[in-house]
């Protein structure tokens, strides 16, 4: 088996399992999922909120907030699991688009530094 194509399987099961960050809080009864704390419960789990957190929290707006359709209420547990699934696979395209591009600009890059050189 080629290593790209394993890599392509690893990055899909990868994709598919992202729902058990959901799915396991919710089961377990551990509140929310583990790390995605808004300022307001991290200062219920901790008992304070750092400064610079409340300050600069209100800077990013996720485009899918609550793993929903923009503009709908969030959707229950399954369709929370399917964007999970949506936003990882999302995430998964612009790291290897991105990782593409800055090899072809570095490959064009050195190309064109041997050029010079000879």
């Amino acid at each position: 088996m080629k290593t790209n194509r394993k890599l392509w399987i690893g990055l899909a099961i990868l994709a598919v399992l992202t729902p058990l960050g959901l799915l396991l809080p919710t089961w377990l009864g551990a509140g929310s999922a583990w790390g995605e704390w808004g300022a307001e419960e991290i200062g219920k789990l901790v008992g304070y909120v750092p400064q610079q957190l409340e300050r600069l929290g209100g800077l990013w707006h996720a485009p899918l907030p609550d793993y929903s359709r923009p503009g709908e209420p969030p959707a229950g547990l399954l369709g929370q699991s399917l964007w999970y699934i949506v936003c990882a696979v999302v995430g998964m395209a612009v790291v290897v688009g991105l990782s593409l591009l800055l090899g072809r600009l570095l490959a064009r890059h050195e190309q064109s530094t041997t050029d010079m050189d000879e």
